[in-house]
C-alpha cells in the first residue's frame, strides 16, 4: 500500500474540532476531558501528499474540508458489532410461535 496521494484520490482525514478545554460545561466529565475529533472521507484536493500531511478534501456533497490525511482509499471497516446471544433465539422461537399459533 503507497503511502502518497495524488489530487482526485479517495482519502480520509482528521481534525480536532474542540480542545478537552473548549468543550461545554454540561457534558459528562469523562466526555468533557477529550477532545471533540472528527473524520471525512473525500476527493484530495492538493497536487499530492503523504499520510499525516495536512490536506483539502472535497466530500462527496461538495463539502471542502481540511485536516491531517490518514488513509488513502479507506475501506468501510464498520459492522453491528457482536451479537446478542439473546437476540440469536428470538428468530427460531418466533417461528415456532407463529407455527403453533391457529391461523
Amino acid at each position: 500500500m503507497t503511502d502518497t496521494a495524488t489530487r482526485g484520490e479517495w482519502v480520509r482525514i482528521h481534525w480536532l474540532v474542540l480542545e478537552a478545554g473548549d468543550r461545554a460545561p454540561n457534558l459528562p466529565d469523562d466526555t468533557r476531558a477529550v477532545p471533540l475529533e472528527a473524520r471525512a472521507k473525500g476527493f484530495l484536493l492538493d497536487g499530492t501528499a503523504r499520510i499525516g500531511d495536512r490536506v483539502c478534501i472535497r466530500t462527496l456533497i461538495g463539502r471542502d474540508l481540511e485536516g491531517r490525511m490518514e488513509a488513502i482509499n479507506p475501506e468501510f471497516g464498520h459492522d453491528f458489532g457482536r451479537a446478542v446471544p439473546e437476540l440469536l433465539a428470538v428468530g427460531p422461537e418466533l417461528r415456532r410461535i407463529l407455527q403453533e399459533s391457529p391461523r
